[in-house]
């Protein structure tokens, strides 16, 4: 009886609570972005030319979107910064990273299933390029 009381006092606030998630999510999502689809499973391309840019990609990555990002453009002391800070925001939200190319690195939240791995090619061309970039 009183499970029928509870349906009859129920509304629709009641209702969107229920479909809206879990309670162990583990991004917060204003409003406005859970209800605009549209900007969910986004794969970003990003080149920083900073240290300062790295902001933007771990917003994107706590925005759910998956980003690839090539530090060719800055020196080898801000790639390092910049992969430390990112590994950090990647190890707070669960994602991943993984390295796809010589400074080019792809970061996944949680929510992306990255299958496969790009193996690293031991050709003496290859090894002298990054002895060159120190990455």
């Amino acid at each position: 009886m009183a499970w029928n009381i509870k349906k009859i006092f129920e509304t629709d606030e009641d209702d969107e609570m229920k479909f809206s998630g879990t309670e162990d999510e583990y991004y917060s999502k204003g409003e406005e972005e859970s209800k605009d689809v549209s900007n969910a499973n986004k794969m970003i391309l990003l080149e920083p030319r900073a240290y300062s840019e790295s902001q933007q990609i771990a917003d994107h990555l706590k925005n759910r979107n998956s980003v690839v990002v090539n530090l060719k453009r800055v020196t080898a002391d801000q790639a390092k910064r910049i992969i430390d800070f990112l590994s950090g925001c990647i190890y707070a939200i669960g994602g991943n990273m993984q390295k796809v190319g010589v400074g080019i690195y792809l970061c996944t939240p949680k929510n992306v299933n990255v299958q496969g791995k790009i193996s690293e090619d031991n050709s003496k061309d290859q090894e002298k390029s990054e002895e060159e970039i120190e990455w």
